[in-house]
Order: structure tokens, then C-alpha cells, then sequence
């Protein structure tokens, strides 16, 4: 196809440069699309590079403690990502011998591993000829074909995968798909599409119409939603008490003690005495927001101070040393820094 031939071509002058595209080990491609899932390549690549010399291979991940995966992968955000990414390097190992799946169809049956990841992986890492359709692709098709129905409409979907499809070559899918992702990532952005540049444009029917704007036609996305949330800096004797999350939402990291649904003292106090602390006199220390994909937290922070020994039950105590250690979200970086400023104080 003459749209692949020029695309291929555009993409040998001028494809981004990042650690994980120096690579030819289905691992190590497996855990940058792993890290790509909803994050900037500009931010994986140094996460990617770190990661890599941790856990070098399948096994290295499979024998590792999920808290330390865990930390490896602090503010890189959607944590269930590394806890799948573990278990999935888990099942290889224990039953497949450490053999990677080499199909789309056998990628899939991994935890964390969506058709999109599992087309990229295999396109890339064993040159399977299936489109990896996310957002930069479904843009890039529906402007070139001029798809101009809703892309979340399961017909279209399947439309929008069919044409994919249609533009993947027997010889370098892997490159046809990365030459999709860049396009729209550099030029067919969304809203401003830079057409005169484009190295499709004289086969795109959206920039023909004059229409190439405007699509993909997207439904509206529900905005996240506001949750207030109480935290709680509870110092003993130089330490700082931290809790592991039960929870879906950031479970197996480490925060401050924290109530969802109120920023109250009261409600804290309330949710401290659970975890056996007398309820202390709590010092408003400010506010912080942290925005997740269906919610925002809205937080107010609070110090209180108890008198030793520490209690023991649930959770950490935990001095500055021990705070860079743990696992810790991103929605806890105000709380950090307020912690450390605090313990260096005194």
C-alpha cells in the first residue's frame, strides 16, 4: 500500500530516539508498553532505563518482592500496572519456563496485557502484522479515512481496526506501528494537526474535506470527581507513621494515615484511634490535590505529635531513610516533603 510505503519511508528520516526502541528483547520491550499504558514517553524513558538494570530479565522480576518492584516503579502512577506486570512475570516463569508468548492472541492471556499492548508487543518484539490501535492510531485513521463516527461505538472500533489492519506490512509491522504513534504524537495531533507537514497528506480524505480538525468525533469523557481526603504526619520519637494501602486504588504502597470522603479532623482522629493512637492535638499544615483518572483527591494535611514509646499494631514508623525506602505514591509528595521538613527539624 502506498500509505505505508510513504509512512515507513517518513519514519526511517525521522523516528524519536528512546531507550526502549534500542532494544530487540521481547522482555524489555514487554515492560516499556507496559510503561507507555496512559504515561508520556518522555517520562518512561528514565524509569525504563532503571528498570531495566533491576530486573533485567523475566526472572529477575518473577524472584523479586512486590514491594520492591513496587518502588522501583514510585510516581511513574497506575500501580496496578507493576503489580500485573510482577504477576504476569510470575506465570511465564513458573509455567512456561520463562518463555515469552510470541502471538497477540497468547499476550492477552497475561494480566495487564490489553489488545493494544499485546499488538505492540508482538508486532514489534516477533513481527506479527496486527495494528496496535490506542488513541494516536484512532486518531491518525479516522483522519485518513475519514471515519467520522464515534471511534468508542463498537462497530467503528472494529472498522477502525480493520483499516489498521489493511496498512500493516508482511515485513516491518513492528516499524508501521511505532510510524503511526510517532505521526500522531508529532504531527496529526489532536485539535491542530500539522497537514502541510504530514507525509500522508496527500492521502488523508479528512485534510481533503478540510475536516481534518474535527475528528476523531469523540464522545465527552466524564470529568473525575472531587473526594476530599484527611492526612494525617503522626510523629514519635524522630518517626513518622505510614500505612500500607489495602485498598484497589494504590494497593501494596505506602501512605500516611488518610480518610477518604472527609477532610475533617474529626474523621481522622476517628480513623487513628482504629489504629490504636490516642487521638492528638492535630496542626493543620495545608493542602494538596492529586488527580487520578476517576477521582481527585482534595487533601488536607495535619501533624500531630504523641508521646513514646511508639505504639506498635498496624503500619510503619518510619524516619526520613526509611520514608525513601518505602514504596510511596505520588499523591503523597506534598505529605513527604512536610514529613521531611519536620523530621530534619527535630
Amino acid at each position: 500500500m502506498e500509505i505505508t510505503k510513504a509512512l515507513l519511508s517518513w519514519y526511517d528520516r525521522h523516528k524519536r530516539a528512546f531507550p526502549f526502541r534500542g532494544t530487540e528483547d521481547p522482555y524489555l520491550i514487554w515492560v516499556s508498553e507496559i510503561m507507555l499504558q496512559q504515561t508520556q514517553t518522555g517520562t518512561v524513558s528514565g524509569y525504563f532505563e532503571r528498570f531495566a538494570r533491576q530486573f533485567p530479565d523475566v526472572f529477575a522480576l518473577a524472584r523479586a518482592p512486590e514491594e520492591a518492584v513496587l518502588k522501583a516503579w514510585e510516581g511513574l502512577g497506575y500501580y496496578s500496572r507493576a503489580r500485573n506486570l510482577h504477576k504476569a512475570a510470575r506465570m511465564v516463569v513458573s509455567e512456561h519456563q520463562g518463555q515469552l508468548p510470541r502471538t497477540k492472541d497468547a499476550w492477552q492471556r497475561l494480566p495487564g496485557v490489553g489488545p493494544y499492548t499485546a499488538a505492540a508487543i508482538a508486532s514489534i518484539a516477533f513481527s506479527e502484522p496486527v495494528p496496535a490501535i490506542d488513541g494516536n492510531l484512532t486518531r491518525v485513521i479516522c483522519r485518513l479515512f475519514l471515519v467520522a463516527e464515534d471511534p468508542a461505538v463498537p462497530s467503528v472500533k472494529r472498522r477502525i481496526y480493520q483499516l489498521g489492519q489493511e496498512l500493516m506490512p508482511g515485513d516491518r509491522p513492528g516499524d508501521m506501528n511505532q510510524a503511526l504513534m510517532d505521526l500522531g504524537a508529532t504531527l496529526c495531533l489532536p485539535g491542530t494537526p500539522d497537514c502541510p507537514r504530514c507525509p500522508l497528506s496527500a492521502f488523508c480524505k479528512a485534510q481533503k474535506a478540510g475536516v481534518a480538525e474535527e475528528l476523531p468525533n469523540l464522545s465527552a469523557k466524564k470529568p473525575p470527581r472531587p473526594v476530599p481526603v484527611a492526612v494525617g504526619l503522626i510523629f514519635c520519637e524522630g518517626k513518622v507513621l505510614l500505612t500500607q494501602r489495602r485498598q484497589a486504588l494504590l494497593r501494596g504502597l505506602y501512605v500516611f494515615p488518610l480518610v477518604e470522603g472527609s477532610d475533617e479532623a474529626g474523621e481522622l482522629k476517628k480513623h487513628l484511634k482504629k489504629l490504636g493512637i490516642s487521638p492528638p492535638v492535630l496542626q493543620e499544615l495545608g493542602q494538596a490535590r492529586h488527580i487520578f483518572t476517576h477521582r481527585i483527591w482534595q487533601m488536607r494535611l495535619y501533624m500531630g505529635q504523641i508521646p513514646g514509646p511508639a505504639p506498635g499494631g498496624e503500619g510503619v514508623w518510619a524516619d526520613a531513610e526509611g520514608i525513601t525506602a518505602l514504596p510511596l505514591p505520588g499523591a503523597m509528595r506534598k505529605a513527604r516533603e512536610e514529613a521531611f521538613r519536620v523530621l530534619a527539624s527535630g
